[in-house]
């Protein structure tokens, strides 16, 4: 039975982007682990999805000494009794612990090591020397990585650039797969589309939707200023933010003195993103850096129409005019933008269209039998760096 070991910072990353996946290899006979910083008890698919869970504790922070006092020595230990034959890191502190803690075990007894980047730290709009850190960081992590997983062309690119791995240990797969049928599902009947915007505060006013974390990097003052600055336009219009965050009481403010915090409706996390989808005018996301952005394959799957950053991933997936892109921290930009949506909701709705029709290339099967071929393949001859012993 090969055994297969999944490895994110927190579980929620697993319940996220990863349970088709480990229930696809258990059901293919596969003995399929997960291995994540924070208790699995409260989640039912720890026990449906994954044979056994095992919690660590690290910071997310990836230099942060806590990371290297006992959690290295727990993942040597359980890699060993296990004997993985796959060991599939996600996320960059998981990732970067695993590996170097894994990087000490003889190469006889190492599984191969699989590492998915969701996007690197480093990117164009970061800042040169905390982008160098992360560079190093994961041409470190690199020379023991069997081989690297990147979304987009962006990432391969600087993957070979950096000399993060050989060309030979890197392949890009596009994102991390979304489950097309879940949003090809029938939409909501029209009754029940308006108990469901009645929920969520809407009522029948239009909205845009925001569906991010509240944190720095994505940007959401960005957005509440150009939804500000959209003014008498479009008195009805609200702004829909599906997401928690450290960041959600600086913007509940930000929205109180720019005087629309009677249309920001924060509604927390969410499991009903189709349909508010479904009801949306459009999806916004104004991050800075970005992998693959679900949400935003989640909106081309929808067939709602985008507006967003021109951003590594979000190039990839609205490239040909898919979307309305704008450049980072231009809120002018942004603003102009969505007066174009807003002001011409034929247009935007011909793009989203178009922007469907590429979607199966993005389907989480797809993804899956392309993780098939990778883990069947035979295994790079050495890592990419240094040969242990």
């Amino acid at each position: 039975m090969p055994k297969l070991l999944m490895v994110t910072t927190i579980p929620e990353t697993l319940e996220s982007f990863l349970l088709p996946y480990a229930l696809h290899f258990r059901q293919r006979g596969w003995q399929v682990d997960a291995l994540a910083g924070g208790p699995f008890d409260r989640f039912a698919w720890s026990r449906t999805h994954f044979h056994h869970t095992f919690q660590v504790s690290w910071s997310r922070s990836p230099l942060h000494a806590g990371n290297f006092r006992h959690t290295p020595g727990f993942i040597r230990r359980l890699a060993q009794r296990e004997r993985y034959d796959i060991v599939h890191v996600h996320t960059p502190v998981a990732a970067f612990v695993t590996r170097l803690a894994l990087a000490t075990l003889p190469r006889a007894r190492r599984p191969r090591v699989v590492y998915t980047a969701h996007g690197f730290h480093f990117h164009p709009q970061g800042r040169p020397l905390r982008n160098a850190a992360f560079i190093a960081l994961e041409w470190l992590a690199g020379r023991f990585t069997d081989d690297l997983v990147v979304m987009s062309r962006a990432d391969e690119q600087a993957a070979l650039a950096y000399g993060i791995v050989p060309r030979g240990h890197l392949h890009h797969m596009p994102g991390i797969g979304v489950d097309l049928e879940h949003y090809r599902a029938e939409p909501l009947a029209p009754a029940e589309l308006a108990r469901a915007r009645q929920a969520w505060g809407v009522g029948e006013d239009p909205y845009l939707l925001a569906v991010a974390e509240f944190i720095p990097r994505k940007r959401h003052a960005d957005l509440l200023t150009a939804f500000a600055r959209l003014g008498s336009d479009w008195p009805r219009l609200r702004l829909v933010l599906a997401g928690t965050g450290a960041l959600e009481g600086p913007l509940r403010a930000q929205a109180q003195a720019l005087g629309v915090a009677s249309r920001v409706l924060f509604l927390g996390f969410r499991r009903d993103i189709p349909a508010l989808l479904q009801g949306a005018s459009a999806l916004v996301l104004p991050s800075e850096q970005e992998g693959m952005p679900r949400c935003v394959l989640e909106a081309m799957s929808a067939r709602t129409p985008i507006v967003a950053t021109r951003i590594r991933g979000v190039s990839d997936l609205l490239g040909g005019d898919l979307g309305l892109l704008y450049e980072v921290g231009d809120v002018a930009g942004l603003e102009r933008a969505l007066r174009d949506l807003l002001g011409n909701p034929a247009a935007a709705r011909a793009r989203a269209n178009a922007a469907y029709q590429g979607m199966l290339t993005y389907d989480v099967r797809h993804l899956i039998d392309l993780h098939d071929l990778l883990y069947a393949a035979e295994r790079p001859a050495q890592t990419a760096g240094v040969q242990h012993a």
